[in-house]
């Protein structure tokens, strides 16, 4: 497909199925400057929906797009069917822009009746059920919805990266170098957006520096023995690296001795997005006594508040580092000496030791001279992947022989 050229234009439906959220919105792109704008609502996903069937999900996603349409575009659901570009931040087989296979979920979801088909069709099933008219033009991954954000408006993004519930990156390929779609009719320098779907590296568990407690993350996860990788480095896990280490450290009497670490002791119970707190850099760090007294009903004595900063730091600065190997693999990969890359997700926007960590870990990997300034630089983009898959959608329309829907009016 290649890459936006600023001159998308047309209003898009978008609905961005994540780890944690729904997430529906227009974008209207002008044609011109690359600008654009957007309005978009938020939906929490039940878990009793992530464990849930295959109609379950989707018509609770049927009914998410209704209300946004009702409430925030005012749309009369009896006028013609409207294009969506639907994110999809799992792994998929896909063959065409409209048609994508799951071929296992990640994160916690454990949906039934899902893996090994056709994600599309059974969205769009749920919208026929409900009389909702939409159809789905482009289904989009949300790490190559962020690299064609990034790369909208800035020629040097070459790669688009999630650093949120889960961790992955896309890159663009020549067709030549890519043997499992040889004599496709393609041009052998077309160029065509990879899914890495990295987060699932190492699975054999023999590469990766794991500890005791990587083992415990993963034997309690929804999917044991899947996205390893991923598990050391992205947002839901930090926290619950924190918070095993923390506990056995208070089993062993190092820390908050003597008090009642109940709250301590459930899974889950310490989010990463405590992290910038636990920080603390000042001398009392009281900011980060209350943090864990608000959130975890823990009074840490003042030395304690020292171990539980040094603790988020290690693990924020091991994930980060990690986090940097695979976006360095990419570029070794590409042979990409100097780029920008577009990166989406809550770690990046709220936690910005993780940010800082992960570019003086490329600066070490690639041993840059002091005096140069860093080649591979990463850059936000709030919700990108729900702006790229905006213009990927513009892009099918465009492209299209007139197969595809008219945009929305």
């Amino acid at each position: 497909m290649g890459y936006p050229t600023g001159k998308e234009h047309g209003k898009f439906l978008i609905l961005d199925i994540g780890g944690t959220n729904l997430r529906v919105s227009q974008a209207e792109l002008f044609g011109s400057d690359c600008d654009m704008e957007s309005i978009q609502e938020q939906y929490s996903i039940p878990q009793s929906i992530k464990q849930g069937t295959a109609d379950d999900l989707w018509d609770f996603v049927a009914d998410c797009v209704q209300k946004f349409l009702q409430s925030r575009l005012r749309i009369d659901l009896r006028s013609k069917v409207l294009p969506l570009a639907f994110t999809f931040s799992y792994p998929v087989i896909q063959s065409s822009i409209k048609f994508g296979v799951l071929q296992r979920w990640t994160k916690d979801f454990c949906v039934s009746g899902v893996e090994g088909h056709d994600v599309v069709f059974q969205l769009e099933a749920a919208f026929e059920r409900k009389q909702i008219p939409v159809r789905v033009v482009a289904l989009v991954n949300d790490t190559v919805g962020t690299l064609f954000a990034a790369a909208y408006g800035d020629r040097e993004a070459k790669i688009g990266s999630i650093a949120s519930s889960g961790c992955n990156a896309a890159y663009m390929e020549e067709v030549g170098a890519i043997p499992k779609i040889q004599g496709c009719g393609l041009p052998s320098d077309a160029l065509i957006a990879i899914n890495t779907e990295y987060g699932a590296f190492d699975n054999s568990r023999r590469i990766l520096p794991r500890t005791r407690f990587d083992d415990e993350i993963d034997r309690t996860s929804a999917h044991p023995g899947q996205q390893l990788y991923e598990k050391m480095v992205s947002g839901p896990y930090l926290g619950e690296l924190l918070r095993l280490v923390m506990l056995e450290l208070h089993e062993a009497k190092l820390l908050f001795v003597g008090q009642d670490v109940s709250c301590l002791r459930q899974p889950n119970a310490m989010d990463t997005s405590l992290f910038p707190t636990l920080e603390d850099t000042t001398e009392c760090m009281e900011n980060a006594r209350r943090c864990l007294w608000e959130k975890m009903g823990l009074d840490p004595a003042p030395h304690e508040r020292k171990t539980c900063r040094y603790l988020a730091e290690l693990v924020g600065t091991r994930a980060a580092r990690l986090y940097s190997c695979g976006i360095a693999a990419i570029c070794k990969k590409r042979d990409i000496e100097r780029c920008h890359v577009g990166v989406d997700g809550s770690i990046f926007g709220h936690y910005q030791n993780y940010r800082k960590r992960a570019a003086q870990a490329l600066r070490d990997i690639f041993a840059w001279p002091d005096d140069l300034e860093d080649p591979i630089v990463f850059g936000f983009y709030k919700d990108g992947s729900g702006v790229g898959a905006a213009l990927i959608a513009a892009l099918a329309v465009e492209r299209s022989d007139g197969s595809l829907l008219s945009r929305t009016e």
